[in-house]
């Protein structure tokens, strides 16, 4: 008896070691949810929803992206970190994720999580109505110091990367401004273009829509070079102002994912980034492409807690 419960038990154990071998190798076997922090319309569901598509086809199996808002992305943040650790439940981490905790907002970082890729980084632009009666940077800061907290800027939430690209911006320039938060980026430029508030520190993506319909004016672009879908907006520093300030955008897991599996994410969606469908919906989107593997965007996010962490000290937005 002894000799076949031992010979059962092996069968067993055999089957099981064949069911997870197939289980594994069959990844995925449905669809995968992609979680996105913030709401749809802004820069971040935009390119989420771009690249996820591109990977559908590498993948052979549907993405559904689940906008989870609120909390200035903590809500999304921490949906995708509790998520079950099986490959078929991801997100779209930003900026937020280095510089909430800081604030005391979320009690996690960016090492609960298990970096995928780097997809895009975007600089930060001021964009004014369209009848506003400033066109370049100093203009603005003129106007603002004539006029100490008139200006109201919109941003895409308290802590958010908009909102330090605001203080930033006010740090800097030696202007008082009052900070307007949204949950997300695209309902501070509606409130732009409909002339309830002053200004945004958005992306040139999130704002492209409004300057081609002619509600809003780009007034400059907070990078080191002239964005080539906007060729005639000069940066910061062309116009004696070196303020350099950029959002990034990558996929991460929840911890403790199976290797082989992240593996196999990571493959897809590396190779969605060279998609040529891809590449020209992030060009329309004006969406900046910047991609970097797990290993650099660990190293990458170590980097720019630390830096996102100084910046904040200096305008005291660290309680």
């Amino acid at each position: 008896m002894r000799r076949i419960f031992a010979l059962v038990l092996i069968g067993l154990l055999a089957a099981f070691a064949v069911s997870c071998e197939r289980e594994e190798r069959e990844f995925p076997s449905g669809n995968i949810t992609m979680i996105c922090p913030w709401a749809a319309g802004g820069g971040t569901d935009a390119i989420l929803r771009a690249i996820s598509s591109a990977a559908e086809r590498e993948l052979g199996v549907n993405i559904i992206v689940d906008n989870r808002t609120g909390g200035a992305g903590a809500i999304g943040h921490a949906a995708i970190m509790n998520a079950r650790p099986d490959g078929y439940t991801m997100g779209m981490i930003t900026f937020e994720l280095n510089s909430l905790p800081q604030q005391g907002l979320i009690h996690f970082t960016f090492e609960d999580f298990e970096p995928l890729i780097l997809v895009n980084a975007d600089a930060a632009a001021l964009t004014v109505h369209a009848n506003a009666p400033f066109n370049t940077v100093q203009e603005f800061v003129d106007y603002a110091r004539q006029n100490p907290g008139t200006i109201a800027i919109g941003n895409s939430a308290p802590g958010s990367v908009w909102h330090i690209g605001a203080g930033l911006l006010a740090s800097e320039t030696g202007i008082q401004v009052n900070h307007i938060p949204f949950e997300g980026a695209a309902g501070a430029v509606t409130a732009l273009a409909g002339g309830h508030i002053q200004a945004v520190s958005v992306s040139l993506a999130e704002v492209r829509s409004q300057v081609e319909a002619g509600n809003v004016k780009v007034l400059g672009v907070m990078d080191t070079q002239r964005n080539e879908m906007f060729p005639d907006v000069p940066t910061f520093q062309e116009q004696g102002f070196d303020i350099v300030y950029q959002t990034w955008r990558g996929l991460a897991l929840p911890r403790g994912v199976d290797p082989a599996i992240r593996e196999t994410l990571e493959r897809a969606f590396t190779a969605a980034m060279d998609d040529p469908v891809f590449i020209e919906q992030a060009r329309n989107l004006n969406l900046n492409l910047h991609f970097l593997p797990s290993g650099e965007f660990a190293t990458f996010l170590r980097d720019n807690k630390e830096a996102v962490t100084r910046t904040m000290i200096d305008l005291g937005m660290v309680n």
